[in-house]
């Protein structure tokens, strides 16, 4: 017998767009024999707390929404038994491009019934969790401006808003201290990485497994702003780690501090403020992946 599951989407997710396939979504499961119950979020923290409720009652956890839901949900349940389903519905959908779920949501959520579960690890920045990328700096204003903006739809959004982000900043620089060895950066970026991509496919962490319990960390230092314009295309392609500007190194337990005050952005939304601390959670979570699929 099939366990329960709780269908939660974000009506507003993807411009709309989650709303307007939910009928495709909901037909498809029923076709693979997932029979569920709906529950439309109000708010991330009301998403959160449908989702606690249905852990606790040992049901597993369908989203249809975009990175920030699945990764607040994702932080919910991790540590426990029941496993999280994704139907994308947002602007990026990196984690389930990350991991191999299909971008059409009929297909997605006909892998629910026949797909496997594989255990991923949870990322955790002053206690708030994210399962994609926690970044700062540079990122913490261009995602703001992404978040504001309505007038483009997919990567363009992210596009748009990393040249308005651009036009205004000044380097920045940041205090880290990764698995007890302090450095300093002077530049753009600091983004730890428990996954490979954000920004709508941008592979900023093009080798950052999902199973390793370990975060990569990006930093980029300054440069001009042309040259840093000039090598944005190389980051859809995970290309720009071979710039010398471009610094990668893994550890478990990483510290941020900077010379101003920045929000930490993870998974597309602001979840805590420097100085921050983040850790990882080795294989917290349960997701349903295509058969035959690992995480990468």
């Amino acid at each position: 017998m099939r366990p329960p599951h709780l269908l939660l989407v974000n009506p507003s997710a993807g411009s709309g767009r989650a709303a307007k396939l939910l009928e495709g979504a909901r037909a498809a499961l029923r076709d693979g024999g997932v029979e569920h119950r709906l529950v439309l979020t109000e708010d991330i923290a009301h998403g959160r707390s449908e989702a606690r409720a249905a852990a606790e009652r040992g049901e597993n956890v369908i989203v249809m929404s975009g990175d920030g839901l699945i990764g607040q949900v994702g932080g919910e349940l991790a540590g426990t038994n029941v496993a999280m389903g994704i139907i994308p519905g947002g602007r990026g959908n990196d984690f389930a491009r990350v991991i191999g779920i299909p971008s059409d949501v009929e297909e997605a959520a006909g892998l629910i019934a026949a797909g496997a579960t594989t255990q991923v690890d949870v990322g955790e920045v002053n206690g708030a969790r994210f399962l994609c990328i926690a970044s700062c700096g540079f990122d913490s204003e261009a995602n703001r401006i992404a978040n504001e903006t309505r007038r483009f739809k997919g990567p363009l959004v992210y596009a748009y808003a990393a040249l308005r982000a651009l036009a205004a900043w000044k380097p920045a620089t940041f205090e880290l201290t990764a698995d007890g060895e302090r450095f300093q950066v002077t530049g753009y970026t600091v983004a730890a990485a428990n996954s490979k991509a954000y920004g709508g496919g941008m592979f900023i962490a093009p080798d950052a497994e999902l199973d390793d319990g370990l975060l990569d960390v990006v930093t980029i230092a300054a440069v001009s702003k042309l040259r840093f314009v000039k090598g944005l295309p190389d980051v859809f392609r995970g290309k720009h780690v071979h710039k010398s500007e471009v610094s990668v190194r893994r550890c478990a337990e990483l510290v941020i501090e900077a010379d101003r005050p920045f929000s930490v952005f993870a998974d597309g939304d602001p979840v805590a403020e420097l100085p921050a601390t983040l850790r990882v959670l080795p294989g917290a979570l349960r997701v349903i992946v295509p058969r035959g699929a690992r995480p990468v």
